[in-house]
């Protein structure tokens, strides 16, 4: 794995030093790219002595007694060639030129030109912070599925006391394994997930099906598997190929709400993702319908309420996640999907927007929490919604664990 470290010009800038080494630690490649800010405040030397790599320092050169300086195209290859890009720290002025699009050094060009995750952690003195223009920023940021985290609290190098210190090395780089899918902060949880459309046979040969291609459910399945949790994936019909977890082949809802009762109790952690079909025939033919039978009408009857019943099961201490697929009235059906059914979290997706939906590779969904928040992302691969989602799972079962303390 290979990260591109990106420090801007602010005194936590010498903290970056040891991310370095501790990023080294987990076995991740660090290539460090320093604003001119940045180089105020510490020496592309000694990023270039901890990384082993050349640091690089600006878009031209190379400038005067500055040999670390590649050519312009370089940020093309270097963003092509990581797995992530973390900014620590982040100024108020980054993190404005990234909200806005601008592209005016290698660091803010790299954050354009990559399509990899990009966790950003911020540092300024608290009232920049708290400014509604960084407020702004850092939500604009968010939509576009960037990953925050946020500042600590506690005596700031201007002699202030608030929100504003660079977060601890340990959470910046929880965040960047958590992206690389490298995290263990799912280890010794159990996760059930359900994937894939079911299909209700009409005879023999026919059935009644909807175009889920299961893409969204196994990169939720192989996220969580990657972030250290054991999975149970019930998959109706795909033709995937399946993550390395334990797997129900089913294909009807009737099976597949089989398979989800025998393994609730198994599960602290019950992601239902899977577009299960809400009708089926209320009688099944036992021989081919022929065309010559003119013509012919089907009744249907409504199969069983999968998540209901998860939500009428639930373990003290359980967590489920629930998805709405829509095709109108995207919020309004999503909060009475999440109120009636008791849900921690829904993610909820209009399937006729471009780039989200059925049988695609990427998603544009809304993160809809029981509270009446929303979190809206924009469009992105399957497996960043996959990590964003399980980022709220483990913020979700940390506030549980602290609730159950006080």
């Amino acid at each position: 794995m290979r990260v591109a470290l990106g420090v801007s010009g602010g005194i936590a800038a010498y903290k970056s030093a040891e991310l370095v080494r501790v990023l080294q630690d987990r076995g991740i490649e660090v290539q460090v790219v320093m604003t001119a800010g940045a180089r105020e405040f510490i020496s592309p030397l000694t990023f270039a002595a901890l990384s082993g790599r050349k640091v690089i320092t600006g878009m031209f050169g190379p400038a005067s007694g500055d040999a670390n300086v590649e050519s312009a195209i370089e940020h093309i290859a270097v963003a092509q060639s990581i797995d992530a890009l973390v900014i620590a720290p982040a100024t108020a002025d980054v993190l404005a030129k990234i909200a806005q699009g601008l592209a005016d050094d290698f660091l803010t060009t790299l954050v354009l030109a990559t399509r990899a995750p990009i966790i950003v952690a911020p540092a300024m003195n608290v009232n920049m912070w708290e400014n509604t223009a960084t407020r702004d920023n850092l939500e604009v940021m968010r939509r576009r599925g960037v990953r925050i985290v946020d500042p600590e609290e506690g005596y700031l190098a201007c002699g202030m006391v608030g929100a504003g210190r660079l977060a601890s090395l340990e959470s910046i780089v929880e965040a960047v394994c958590g992206a690389l899918g490298l995290a263990d902060d799912l280890k010794g949880e159990t996760v059930l997930v359900t994937a894939g459309p079911t299909e209700e046979p009409i005879d023999p040969v026919r059935y009644l099906s909807n175009r889920s291609s299961g893409k969204m459910g196994y990169a939720i399945a192989d996220a969580a598997r990657r972030r250290g949790a054991r999975v149970i994936l019930v998959s109706g019909p795909t033709h995937l190929e399946a993550p390395a977890v334990a797997v129900r082949k089913v294909r009807t809802a009737e099976e597949m709400a089989t398979a989800v009762f025998e393994n609730l109790a198994e599960a602290g952690i019950v992601i239902m993702s899977a577009a299960v079909a809400d009708f089926r025939p209320a009688r099944v033919e036992t021989s081919k319908i022929k065309r010559n039978a003119g013509s012919r009408s089907l009744e249907l009857e409504p199969t069983e309420d999968i998540l209901a019943g998860v939500s009428r099961r639930r373990a003290p201490g359980q967590l489920v996640v629930g998805f709405a697929a829509e095709t109108d009235h995207l919020m309004e059906n999503a909060r009475a999907k999440v109120a009636a059914k008791g849900l921690d979290l829904l993610v909820a997706n209009d399937v006729t927007a471009a780039g989200a939906g059925f049988d695609v590779d990427t998603n544009v969904v809304t993160f809809v929490f029981p509270d009446g928040r929303t979190q809206p992302l924009e469009r992105m691969s399957k497996m960043d919604v996959a990590g964003r989602l399980l980022d709220e799972v483990v913020a979700l079962r940390k506030n549980h664990a602290a609730a159950a303390l006080r």
